[in-house]
C-alpha cells in the first residue's frame, strides 16, 4: 500500500484499486459493504487534516456507492443536490489522488463542478436545483429518443423544503420522464430542519401501515413479470385497492404522480443496490426514501452536535477533538457574532425588532437571538424567497425584521426584494453576510454581486461597514423610527478588526461617508471591510513618503456627493476599492458622479473583476482579484509614477 501523493493518507486495499465507477464495478457484493468503511475512513483521514465539509458525505457513503454500482454514470446523469455531500463521489470518479487538495486555492472544488469532471453532471452549491436540473436532463433524453439513459437526483430533506424543489415535483409529474429522486432524509441541512414537511416525513417514517403497504405492493411490482402482458394493468389496480382498504394517511408525492419507495435505510449498502437494480426497470417519475445519519460512521460526529461536524475545520481524529488554535492576545470577533449580539442587545430596547433567516441560523449568529427570544427570531427553512416576503409582511404591521441572509443566496430572492419590500418602500433590514470573496467554498458562495444588484434597486439604501463598531452603528440607525425605507448591511465572512467592539451605539447620517486620512495628489475610496486593506496599503505609501487620502464611503447609496465634490475639486489621481464586482459597485457609482458633474480624472477601479472567481483563502483571493494592500499599494504607485512621468516627458 503506498501514500497517496501529498496528502499522507494510505487508501484501504479496495479503494486504492477504484479510480473509477467501472472499477466499483468489479467488486463483489459482499465487498461492498467493506469498501463503504474504507471510502468512509479516507474521507475522515482527509478531512481532518485538510478541513471540509464533513458529516453530510459520511452521511451518504453507501448511497454513493450503491448509486454507482447500479448505475452507468457519467451517461446516466447524477446529479446532487448543494453538493457538500458529494466527496464520496469524487473520489470514486477518479479524483482520490487529489482529494487532499479539496477547497485549496487551484484545487479541486468542494462542489461538483462540470468542468472539473464528467461525473460533474450539474454544477452546484446552493439547494434544491438537483429536481429540476435531472428533469431538464431526463426530458432532454426523452426528446432525443434515449430511453435507456436514468437521471438520479439526490436531495436532502432540508432542501426539500425550497419552493424550487416543489415547483420541479410539481412539473415532473406530468412529464412521465424517466427520473428517480432520492430524498435523503437525516432531519438536518446545517442546522435541525423545521417546518411541517420535517414532521411529515417524521409521520411517514414511522407509520407501521404505510410502511406495511408499501412492502406489499414492492413485492408485487418486485413480481411484475409474471402477471404477462397486463402486468402494469394489474399491478396499478392493486396498488390503488391497497391504498384505498388500508392506507389512511395520503402520500404527499404521490399526490404529485411519483411513485414512492421507502423508507429504507440509508447506510445498508447491499440493501439499496438491490433496491436501485429494480427502480431502474419503473418507467416515469420516482421517489426513493432513503433514512441516513449525517456524520455517520465516526462515532465523535455521530454523538457529538451535528451541526459543529457539519464542517468542523481541523480536527483529531482518534480523539474528536476539534483543533483551534488559541492566540496568545485577544482577537477581533467574527463579523456574524458581532449582528447576533447586536441584535439581541438592540431588540431588548425595540420591542419591534425581529429577526428572520433562511436555514442559517449558526451560520449568521441569529441563534443567539433564537434562544434569547424564541417568539421574536424565526427560521424558515431554506426558503430565501420566503425569507424576504415574509418579512415584507411583518414590516406592513409596523414591525422591524432584520432578515439575514448570505450575500450569495439572497440572489435566490431578488425578485421578492423589488416587488415585495422596494416596490411597497417596507422597512426591511437586509443583514447581508459572507458580502465579498467568502473564501474556500467558492464561486456559488462568493457574495460578489449584492453592491450591484442592490444599489439599481429604488428606495433601497445600501451600506456597508468598515469595522465592527460600524456594523453595530449602521444596525442601530436602520432600526430607528425616522427610517422609513428598506435598509442592507453587508459585511464579509469571517473576523473583524476590533477587540474592543461593543462600543456605544452611535447614529449615522444616511449617505454620509467620512474622510479617514487626508493627503496630497491621489485619494482612495473605499467601502466596508476593504478600507482595512486600504489602511495597510496606506502605511507603506508613508514609507515611500506618498501621503495618500483615505475616504471610507460606508453608503454605496445614497451616494456622499459632499465627500465626492471635495475629492474631485482636489484630487486627479483617484482609485476605488471595493470587495464586490467592479461592474456596478461603488466604483461604478463614483464613475457616474465624476459624468453627471463634469470632473475629469483619473479613475482606477479595484475590486472582483467580471468573472467568476474560484476558491481559496480570503487573501489569496484578494491578491488574484488585484486588491490585497500590496496590489493597493503598488497601484497607487504607479499612478503617481504616470504623472511624474508626464511631467518629465
Amino acid at each position: 500500500m503506498e501514500f497517496v501523493k501529498g496528502s499522507g493518507v494510505i487508501p484501504g486495499e479496495l479503494l486504492a484499486k477504484i479510480n473509477s465507477p467501472a472499477d466499483l464495478k468489479n467488486l463483489r457484493e459482499d465487498q461492498l459493504e467493506q469498501f463503504c468503511k474504507e471510502l468512509r475512513q479516507f474521507i475522515i483521514d482527509i478531512v481532518s487534516v485538510k478541513g471540509g465539509h464533513f458529516g453530510a458525505s459520511l452521511g451518504v457513503v453507501e448511497l454513493t456507492t450503491a448509486i454507482h454500482y447500479i448505475f452507468n454514470t457519467p451517461y446516466d446523469q447524477l446529479v446532487w443536490d448543494v453538493g457538500h455531500q458529494a466527496y464520496g463521489h469524487k473520489i470514486i470518479t477518479g479524483r482520490r489522488d487529489e482529494f487532499h487538495t479539496n477547497r485549496v486555492y487551484k484545487g479541486i472544488s468542494g462542489f461538483p463542478k462540470r468542468s472539473e469532471s464528467e461525473y460533474d453532471s450539474f454544477g452546484v452549491g446552493h439547494s434544491s436545483t438537483s429536481i429540476g436540473a435531472a428533469l431538464g436532463m431526463a426530458v432532454a433524453s426523452k426528446y432525443n429518443n434515449l430511453k435507456d439513459k436514468h437521471h438520479i437526483a439526490v436531495i436532502g430533506d432540508g432542501a426539500m423544503t425550497a419552493g424550487m424543489a416543489f415547483e420541479a415535483l410539481n412539473h415532473a409529474g406530468v412529464e412521465n420522464a424517466n427520473l428517480l429522486v432520492v430524498l435523503n432524509d437525516n432531519c438536518m441541512s446545517i442546522d435541525p430542519n423545521v417546518g411541517a414537511l420535517k414532521e411529515y416525513l417524521t409521520d411517514i417514517t414511522v407509520s407501521p401501515t404505510y410502511n406495511k403497504v408499501k412492502d406489499e405492493v414492492w413485492k408485487l411490482l418486485g413480481k411484475i413479470s409474471k402477471f404477462g402482458p397486463n402486468a402494469q394493468e394489474i399491478a396499478s389496480k392493486m396498488e390503488n385497492a391497497i391504498k384505498t382498504s388500508l392506507l389512511k394517511q395520503s402520500n404527499l408525492f404521490e399526490s404529485l404522480k411519483f411513485r414512492y419507495f421507502g423508507p429504507v435505510d440509508g447506510h445498508d449498502v447491499v440493501r439499496l443496490t438491490k433496491v436501485l437494480h429494480d427502480l431502474k426497470d419503473i418507467p416515469g417519475p420516482k421517489l426513493l426514501h432513503i433514512l441516513t445519519q449525517k456524520g455517520k460512521g465516526y462515532q465523535f460526529s455521530e454523538e457529538g452536535n451535528p451541526t459543529v461536524w457539519h464542517s468542523p475545520g481541523l480536527f483529531n481524529k482518534d480523539t474528536g477533538e476539534i483543533i483551534k488554535v488559541v492566540p496568545k492576545e485577544p482577537q477581533p470577533p467574527k463579523y456574524q457574532d458581532v449582528f447576533g449580539h447586536t441584535i439581541v442587545e438592540l431588540a431588548e430596547k425595540n420591542k419591534k425588532i425581529m429577526g428572520i433567516t433562511p436555514a442559517m441560523p449558526s451560520g449568521c449568529s441569529l441563534n443567539i437571538m433564537m434562544k434569547a427570544m424564541p417568539d421574536r427570531a424565526f427560521d424558515v427553512g431554506i426558503a430565501e424567497q420566503h425569507a424576504v416576503t415574509f418579512s415584507a409582511g411583518l414590516a406592513t404591521q409596523g414591525l422591524v425584521p432584520f432578515c439575514n441572509i448570505y450575500s450569495s443566496f439572497m440572489q435566490r430572492a431578488y425578485d421578492q426584494v423589488v416587488h415585495d419590500v422596494a416596490l411597497q418602500n417596507l422597512k426591511v433590514v437586509f443583514c447581508l453576510d459572507r458580502g465579498g470573496l467568502a473564501g474556500a467554498d467558492g464561486p456559488t458562495h462568493h457574495g460578489a454581486f449584492d453592491i450591484s444588484y442592490f444599489r439599481c434597486i429604488p428606495n433601497m439604501i445600501v451600506s456597508a461597514p468598515m469595522n465592527e463598531e460600524e456594523l453595530r452603528n449602521l444596525m442601530y440607525t436602520a432600526q430607528l423610527d425616522e427610517i422609513k425605507s428598506p435598509f442592507s448591511i453587508r459585511y464579509p465572512r469571517g473576523n473583524g478588526v476590533m477587540v474592543n467592539w461593543k462600543t456605544p451605539f452611535a447614529k449615522l447620517e444616511i449617505g454620509k461617508g467620512r474622510k479617514i486620512k487626508d493627503g496630497k495628489e491621489i485619494a482612495i475610496l473605499s467601502l466596508g471591510h476593504p478600507g482595512n486593506l486600504v489602511a495597510k496599503a496606506l502605511e507603506q505609501l508613508e514609507e515611500q513618503g506618498i501621503h495618500a487620502a483615505h475616504y471610507d464611503m460606508r453608503f454605496a447609496k445614497p451616494i456622499d456627493e459632499q465627500l465626492l465634490h471635495e475629492v474631485f475639486s482636489r484630487y486627479k489621481k483617484i482609485i476605488t476599492v471595493e470587495d464586490g464586482s467592479i461592474i456596478g459597485g461603488i466604483g461604478s457609482a463614483v464613475l457616474e458622479f465624476m459624468a453627471d458633474n463634469n470632473y475629469s480624472a483619473q479613475v482606477k477601479r479595484l475590486g472582483i473583476p467580471d468573472n467568476f472567481i474560484e476558491h481559496g483563502e480570503q487573501n489569496e483571493l484578494y491578491e488574484e482579484c488585484g486588491f490585497s494592500p500590496k496590489q493597493i499599494y503598488q497601484t497607487a504607485f504607479d499612478l503617481l509614477k504616470e504623472k511624474k512621468d508626464s511631467m518629465v516627458s
